[in-house]
């Protein structure tokens, strides 16, 4: 059967999408873990015994590894892309990262596309808005249209341009989270939470500092280890630009500290009125 694209990591976002695409066996996943190997046979995707076979003449590659994958999976697996093949990289990686990704899969004959996705995958799925650059990005666009993707802008031919609007935008979004926590922790500590949330409601109508909380925190206890490696490639695209990432660093290691602390989830919390969110 003719391999229509390729799914190099099978985690949450690829579960996700092969969820509610319909992509059926023609699409083929490669996934280092063998659980996630069998997820994406039930998802109804032919699993690959190794990245060569699930890359063997798939027109579209997504990306879909962790953040400090994303280099190595670019570096490792480009040998085995078909000539011409579309390497989206979806993963929230600096745009110095993006831009040697970009140069091992071009030196192997493939195009390499830098992705930004800029919501989370669940519940947006398809409809998650996804930012594309680099030269071949308008194919790639065309080309995730039709794997049904439904929210897909240009935003230029340089590689690492869309990256680094998701990572600049990544250091409000996440390092928000990772002062929620710090600030809730201080509150507790002092006996003044109630009072704390008042004043902030106080002073922005627009949610409930209580529902904001137990959001971010959720956030952080269920993705913190995955978002700490993301807000590194924050830091570093700070860097990049000449700016100290004294505020993201610390984020990072917030991040990481909470994740899986479910003791530190607050009421009202998706994970304590529903269980753990995908």
């Amino acid at each position: 059967m003719q391999s229509t694209l390729a799914l190099i990591g099978f985690g949450e976002a690829g579960a996700t999408f092969a969820g509610s695409a319909g992509w059926g066996p023609a699409a083929r996943a490669w996934d280092l873990a063998a659980e996630r190997r069998a997820a994406a046979a039930a998802a109804g995707l032919t699993p690959a015994g190794s990245a060569e076979e699930a890359l063997a003449a798939a027109p579209l590659v997504l990306s879909l590894v962790t953040a400090d994958q994303a280099l190595p999976a670019a570096t490792a697996y480009a040998p085995a892309l078909a000539p011409g093949a579309l390497w989206c990289d979806m993963n929230s990686v600096a745009p110095g990262t993006k831009r040697a990704a970009a140069a091992a899969v071009t030196a192997a004959g493939g195009r390499y596309v830098d992705v930004a996705v800029l919501a989370p995958v669940d519940p947006a799925r398809l409809a998650v808005p996804l930012l594309l650059a680099g030269e071949a990005a308008d194919a790639a666009a065309a080309a995730l249209a039709a794997a049904g993707f439904t929210r897909i802008r240009v935003v230029g031919a340089e590689i690492g341009r869309a990256s680094a609007i998701k990572m600049i935008r990544s250091v409000m979004v996440k390092g928000i989270e990772a002062l929620t926590a710090e600030m809730m922790q201080a509150a507790a500590a002092a006996g003044v939470a109630d009072e704390v949330l008042a004043s902030l409601d106080a002073s922005d109508k627009a949610q409930p500092w209580q529902d904001r909380a137990a959001y971010n925190i959720e956030r952080m206890v269920t993705h913190g280890a995955r978002r700490a490696a993301e807000m590194a490639e924050s830091a570093r695209t700070l860097r990049e630009l000449g700016i100290a990432p004294a505020m993201t660093e610390g984020t990072v290691r917030r991040q990481a500290e909470m994740a899986g602390r479910t003791d530190l989830l607050l009421p009202g919390s998706a994970r304590t009125t529903k269980g753990a969110r995908a």
